[in-house]
């Protein structure tokens, strides 16, 4: 249930993203690429069926109109996450958006809600978005608040990955897809990934 995309331009953009050098403009550029190339990965198992009605080619050629087989609803975790749904709704334009408020609480490192916001729509495939995968609670957290509202088919979409935080999604929602660019190797004493690339958030909105 843990797919790491193995991909090299993926890996060039990331090693950019880890510089301490790299400003917020170009940080949010690449995490807007890399979100955009991983989602290829993440839907790739979906399939584009007729929608019933024809669409005419300029050589006057008449064809079934396709869509996707699911309805794709995105939820970032907020704030880092609308960092990584931007480019995945540059792939998916169709798809519907919620959204999810979540805070560290800096003492206990156990997240913190806030805000929930989900469309509704039949059955969706459900995609969870957020930079950092590190001690594993605002993923778990949020995936239970999209059970509660009874959407069971949950994938999780992450930059950066610790061990620790993997285990703990696994432990808590087997049934969860995680897709991580990259699967670092390990926590510090604050919680932070090791190599990792800082606060995500920080380095998006410019707020260190």
């Amino acid at each position: 249930m843990l797919h790491v995309v193995d991909n090299p331009l993926i890996a060039v953009k990331l090693n950019y993203m880890r510089d301490e050098r790299t400003n917020s403009k170009d940080f949010r550029t690449l995490l807007d690429e890399i979100s955009s190339l991983m989602t290829l990965e993440v839907f790739k198992d979906l399939k584009a069926v007729p929608t019933g009605d024809k669409i005419k080619t300029p050589t006057n050629c008449e064809i079934d109109k396709l869509k996707l087989n699911y309805n794709i609803i995105v939820v970032p975790i907020l704030r880092a996450g609308i960092g990584m749904s931007n480019g995945v709704i540059n792939m998916l334009p169709t798809a519907r958006i919620g959204h999810i408020g979540m805070y560290r609480d800096e003492k206990t490192l156990k997240p913190v809600e806030y805000f929930c916001k989900l469309p509704y729509v039949n059955d969706p495939l459900v995609l969870i978005c957020d930079p950092m995968l590190a001690t594993g609670g605002s993923a778990c957290d949020a995936i239970s608040l999209i059970k509660k509202r009874g959407y069971k088919n949950i994938r999780l979409l992450n930059l950066v990955g610790a061990p620790e935080g993997v285990k703990k999604v696994q432990e808590e929602h087997p049934d969860v897809h995680i897709y991580i660019a990259s699967l670092d190797e390990r926590l510090n004493e604050k919680g932070y990934i090791l190599p990792g690339l800082g606060d995500a958030g920080d380095r998006i909105f410019g707020t260190l």
